[in-house]
């Protein structure tokens, strides 16, 4: 696993190259984000997708989320009613992913069996630079171990996915909750789970 430190708010852009290129290429990453440490693939690469599957060994749901890289770019993925687009416009970027009917555009295996995908633009420059300079979004799954414990120590990180990532960017240890998570796909919005971000509007 190739491994690059960058600076969180004014990310090395060679570093950020790098990994679109392994991305481009099928690869898969680690990266972080506003909350904890992602795992990430171009979400039109099946290959990369089927990988990411492996590698969470059935830890997680088959529902897995994506980082677009701001509020235009989700309206490309998902069908955005008015008031989820108030919504998301208050609280993006942000420590949320927030659930939405899926556009055609994304692959089947994204979906719920809702049809819905769940979306998130984090607070975090080296996220959304890397999703902006791919042109794609990328899935966004928390690095956790076999149990489904989120890791937070790098060197925990690169001691279990070094040999099953191709590459990693690191911004230094992070400490965060997972995201909140707001199903916006219905008229009345429902808490799927109560993390980092404040979702007393919602309750």
């Amino acid at each position: 696993m190739e491994f690059y430190e960058l600076h969180p708010e004014t990310p090395q852009l060679r570093y950020i190259n790098k990994a679109v290129e392994v991305l481009k290429d099928g690869g898969v990453i680690i990266y972080p984000t506003d909350t904890v440490y992602g795992i990430g693939c171009d979400i039109f690469n099946k290959e990369a997708l089927d990988r990411i599957f492996r590698i969470k060994n059935d830890s997680i749901s088959k529902f897995l989320s994506f980082v677009c890289s701001d509020l235009k770019d989700i309206a490309k993925y998902a069908k955005v009613s008015d008031y989820a687009y108030r919504t998301m416009k208050s609280l993006l970027p942000g420590p949320y992913t927030f659930i939405l009917p899926a556009a055609k555009i994304i692959p089947k295996k994204l979906w719920s069996k809702r049809h819905t995908v769940g979306i998130r633009v984090p607070d975090n420059e080296i996220a959304v630079t890397l999703v902006r300079e791919l042109g794609n979004p990328i899935i966004s799954t928390s690095v956790t171990n076999r149990k489904g414990e989120v890791l937070y120590d790098l060197a925990d990180i690169q001691s279990v996915f070094n040999s099953q990532v191709d590459l990693m960017l690191s911004s230094g240890e992070i400490a965060g909750k997972l995201s909140s998570v707001v199903d916006l796909s219905e008229e009345v919005p429902e808490v799927i789970r109560e993390g980092a971000g404040d979702v007393s509007i919602f309750q």
